[in-house]
């Protein structure tokens, strides 16, 4: 063997020799309460061991964190819908019960509700409808290399269609075939998009109801949405309109309440 390899490995040998011997002073150092602390301290620990193990009896004593994430959504998703419809029932039975009272005092209060909750997106309508379809790269795309970020539907690009079509004049329209209103909130979690507490996966469709030209020209005309069709051309997504003659919008369901949101107060002293 050559000396150079016996110089380094006495080297080592000297190295662990001065790292256990300083081990050794370190707890000869310490005093018996130390010692007898952190002997008590190990026994503790096995001791809780043992209790696990025997408690477990072989199972995991933390299940929830192999909780399927997908049919926690689902169970979710259907718990919504039918806080939805029970809202939209009893929403029903307190305007039956108002209409009855106000037509027994010939109020024209009915006919008022009537217009507000049209306006409101309360009610089912009927018209013309324009619609747009919005969808992911195919998944071939993906292996040229393109960041996978560049390749899927986001919020903002529903979000850009969506204003597009209320700037062009839209009387009403759904997204998924639920009814948008003021209050739709249009939320982004994980690949999904979630409307009214329900996640929907793409193809997007977003339709919107009133004058079929007025409404194209304003997704032609919108600076966001060419943004999109851009992507759409680089990177293989999908963007696709049409027309219906008629068409049944459902009315909207669920809460009205407003979350996030408060009345804009004045001042009254001048600035």
């Amino acid at each position: 063997m050559p000396q150079d390899a016996h110089t380094w490995g006495d080297r080592v040998v000297a190295a662990l020799l001065r790292g256990r011997e300083a081990s050794r002073r370190r707890r000869a150092g310490r005093r018996p309460t130390a010692r007898a602390l952190t002997a008590g301290v190990c026994a503790i620990a096995a001791f809780l061991v043992v209790v696990s193990t025997v408690n477990a009896r072989g199972s995991d004593l933390r299940p929830a964190r192999n909780t399927d994430l997908v049919s926690l959504v689902a169970d979710q998703s259907r718990q919504n819908a039918q806080l939805t419809r029970q809202v939209t029932d009893l929403r029903a039975e307190v305007d039956a019960l108002a209409d009855s009272e106000n037509a027994g005092a010939g109020s024209d209060l009915p006919q008022q509700l009537q217009r507000q909750e049209a306006a409101a997106g309360l009610t089912p309508v009927t018209g013309p409808t324009v619609s747009v379809t919005l969808n992911d790269a195919p998944s071939s795309v993906a292996a040229n290399g393109v960041d996978a970020d560049l390749l899927v539907v986001h919020q903002q690009d529903i979000q850009a269609v969506v204003n597009a079509l209320w700037a062009g004049g839209a009387e009403a329209m759904t997204i998924q075939g639920q009814r948008v209103i003021s209050t739709t909130g249009i939320k982004c979690v994980g690949n999904t998009v979630v409307l009214h507490g329900v996640p929907y996966a793409p193809p997007y469709v977003i339709s919107a109801m009133g004058d079929q030209d007025r409404l194209e020209n304003a997704l032609t005309t919108s600076e966001p949405v060419d943004i999109y069709r851009q992507y759409v051309a680089a990177y293989g997504l999908v963007y696709s309109e049409g027309r219906e003659a008629t068409a049944t919008f459902p009315a909207h369901e669920g809460s009205l309440d407003l979350q996030h949101a408060a009345p804009l107060t004045t001042s009254a002293s001048p600035r």
